[in-house]
């Protein structure tokens, strides 16, 4: 998969408040040229699984929905698979899903087992083949006592994971999924990162994930995208940013007696402390050194040593970048 100078702008209509300004809209529109991603390049070598990172309104949504084909780039050069996808080829779509977390292609009122028949015609997927993938996505997904029940009657972890197996029927090779966990418990999405890691393994797929939950990202991707404002801020391996934009673990302690807060400055910053918890930022490299003498100075029960949220590290890349 390339893309090179990828570009979407969208035109959007503007007006004034009240009637004046409803009165104006009718004799003169105004529009303004809002750009939505703008002109990024990157590249996914078959197999690999990218974490495609940014805030609401980045432009992750609107670039997958180019790589897929929904959408139409205003510039720039798309290869996937081979394929340009807004030509809309069948041989490419036979290729990719696209599976989005708050969208549901299942047929509300039917059991989930006669979408799945749908999709094979629309896929035209032979038999066997369909009997046999039908039966390790059920295994992988442990399927089987909800493909017979309505799906209205299907709890939202239940139902996504029946989205994922409609999805990916006809082994596509490259997935871009677009939140694929959002809105599921704890268990549900360990559920679902450990099926998608599997299918990775099983069929070498190419997935480009978008996720709010870090823990998505860290438990699938080794490599990571950011995106703000429609350009890439970074691109590269998950270690690296972490590295990069947060040069520091945070060591965790938990008290056997009162200590002082100026006793706990002395080992790196201190960052809370409450009896009988405390967190202090530590440099990378001080981290054994300091680990030392904490344990051998401190009255320690308890100690941990811990790298700090992806959240707060993806807040410091685009604060450095911004500040640029």
């Amino acid at each position: 998969m390339t893309v090179k100078e990828l570009t979407k702008n969208f035109k959007v209509h503007e007006r004034e408040a009240g009637l004046r300004g409803a009165l104006h809209s009718l004799m003169k529109r105004s529009f303004r040229t809002v750009t939505a991603v703008d002109s990024i390049s990157f590249g996914i070598e078959p197999g690999e699984i990218v974490g495609f990172l940014g805030p609401n309104g980045a432009g992750k949504t609107t670039t997958m929905k180019m790589l897929s084909g929904l959408l139409h780039p205003s510039g720039g050069t798309i290869d996937v698979g081979g394929y340009v996808p807004f030509q809309q080829k069948e041989a490419f779509k036979k290729r990719i899903t696209l599976v989005m977390g708050q969208k549901s292609q299942l047929i509300w009122d039917i059991p989930a087992a006669e979408t799945f028949l749908i999709n094979q015609a629309i896929y035209e997927i032979p038999d066997a083949q369909y009997r046999e993938t039908v039966g390790e996505l059920t295994d992988l997904l442990d399927l089987e006592p909800l493909l017979k029940k309505p799906v209205r009657t299907l709890s939202l972890g239940e139902r996504m994971k029946c989205e994922l197996a409609a999805s990916l029927l006809h082994r596509p090779e490259i997935i871009f999924l677009d939140e694929p966990t959002i809105g599921l418990d704890v268990n549900m999405q360990e559920t679902v990162r450990r099926f998608i890691k599997a299918y990775n393994e099983r069929f070498n797929a190419t997935i480009l994930l978008t996720s709010h939950y870090m823990a998505d990202v860290t438990a699938l991707c080794k490599r990571v995208i950011i995106i703000n404002h429609g350009r890439i801020l970074f691109d590269g391996d998950l270690n690296q940013l972490v590295s990069t934009h947060a040069p520091f673990k945070v060591a965790k302690l938990v008290f056997s007696k009162q200590v002082e807060e100026v006793d706990l400055d002395r080992y790196g910053t201190l960052l809370h402390y409450e009896y009988p918890q405390a967190s202090i930022q530590i440099p990378r490299e001080e981290v054994s050194q300091q680990a030392s003498r904490m344990l051998a100075d401190l009255p320690v029960q308890d100690f941990t040593i811990e790298d700090p949220p992806m959240e707060d590290v993806i807040g410091m890349a685009f604060a450095a970048k911004e500040g640029a």
